[in-house]
């Protein structure tokens, strides 16, 4: 009896302890289901709301920035107008170059082919004077030729001078490559405008007209009268309204005054120096240009005129002498390349006129903001002489304390 109720005992407690477990099976799901899924479904809806507000803010902006500043917005035509200007400049250098090289080479040529065509001349005319027979007349004939031909080229190659030539498409070129950098300095932290793209298309005009590419008609007088410097920039333009920190945009009395003598020293000492010494070399430049053509022509007229007489000995000599002579005019000339130095001591004088204008521009504006950042316009000048900050400083400093008589020019690199 006793075994057969815990028999039945037992039973009843395995039948609850299942009831149990197939009530659990069912009810915990639907625990989890309502208390865990919900929270997790709405914060993912949360955190995806988040994110595509950041999103429109960081691609469009905020809507108060533009409120406060829409001038400061770039105009993308202005940027698609500075972008042709651009591949205009790039154009242009890569002319610049390929012309500056081919004259270059012109000039090595023309020296090589005249002084072979002189020194072949004179060493016919003194074969001639020692010789005698039929073979005479064509050596005197052939010499004779020989200087007419060489004293055309030296006229031709006198008036072009093709070291000139190369030195001034040298310059345009770094002009222009330099033109070409600002406007990508432009682009990349400022905000053009339509000031920006006139003043460029005026650089780029004003860089063509004081470095042409043509030879026939608008190629730049080789014999000035006098010396000037060159001048390859238009007329400073105003700055732009800037908006700045304080009302004086880095600028104070101190530094205007140093201004002021910094632009004197450019003045008195650099490029007067620089067009004292194109004036030397336009000298050279005149004396040998007529002095080659010259000898070679009193060469044709002396080897024209050898033979075995008295007269013709000396009429000999001539044409020998000044053969030689010649040649050593054309190497100095060409070869030491008298019209590169000038031009390069004429481009010289026009970047200290340059210099001056820019800080005479800025001095000159009375407003404030459309200048130049004063602190900024004060490195760009020292490195553009070679001189740091403090240096700069002390060369104001001597030029107020000794006026004209200071010694020291303005630049430290040429």
């Amino acid at each position: 009896m006793t075994i057969v109720l815990q028999s039945s005992n037992f039973l009843n407690s395995s039948t609850s302890c299942r009831r149990g477990l197939i009530r659990a099976n069912i009810n915990i799901p639907n625990n989890q289901t309502f208390k865990i899924s919900l929270p997790r479904l709405q914060r993912r809806a949360r955190l995806a709301h988040e994110q595509e507000l950041i999103s429109v803010f960081s691609t469009s902006g905020s809507p108060i920035e533009k409120q406060i500043s829409p001038t400061r917005r770039s105009d993308p035509l202005v940027i698609e107008k500075l972008y042709a200007i651009k591949e205009a400049i790039v154009d242009r250098v890569e002319m610049h170059r390929n012309i500056g090289e081919q004259r270059s080479q012109w000039n090595s040529m023309l020296l090589t082919s005249i002084n072979g065509i002189t020194l072949a001349a004179a060493t016919m005319v003194g074969i001639a004077a020692s010789s005698s027979g039929d073979s005479v007349l064509g050596l005197k004939m052939s010499s004779a030729m020989m200087y007419l031909a060489a004293t055309g080229m030296l006229v031709a190659i006198n008036q072009i001078q093709p070291s000139q030539l190369a030195e001034e498409q040298r310059n345009a070129a770094r002009l222009f490559q330099a033109l070409y950098n600002q406007i990508e300095t432009t682009l990349s932290i400022g905000h053009p405008s339509s000031i920006d793209v006139k003043e460029a298309m005026d650089r780029v005009l004003s860089l063509d007209k004081a470095y042409p590419l043509p030879l026939l008609g608008v190629m730049l007088e080789k014999f000035p009268s006098s010396v000037e410097p060159a001048v390859w920039w238009p007329q400073q333009r105003r700055r732009q309204p800037k908006r700045v920190n304080d009302n004086w945009n880095g600028w104070n009395g101190k530094l205007e005054e140093e201004m002021k003598e910094i632009m004197g020293v450019l003045g008195r000492k650099d490029q007067e120096e620089y067009i004292s010494l194109g004036k030397k070399a336009l000298k050279l430049n005149k004396f040998l240009a007529m002095s080659g053509p010259l000898l070679t022509g009193l060469a044709a007229i002396g080897s024209a005129f050898a033979d075995h007489s008295p007269h013709g000995s000396w009429a000999a000599m001539l044409g020998i002498v000044g053969g030689a002579l010649a040649s050593v005019v054309n190497t100095v000339e060409h070869g030491g390349q008298v019209g590169m130095v000038f031009e390069m001591y004429r481009s010289n004088a026009g970047f200290f006129q340059y210099m001056q204008e820019s800080i005479e521009s800025n001095l000159t504006e009375t407003d404030m903001e459309r200048r130049e950042n004063g602190e900024v316009f004060e490195l760009k000048l020292a490195l553009k002489l070679g001189r740091s900050l403090s240096d700069l400083r002390n060369l104001a400093a001597a030029s107020l304390s000794k006026g004209e008589e200071i010694n020291e020019f303005g630049s430290k690199l040429f």
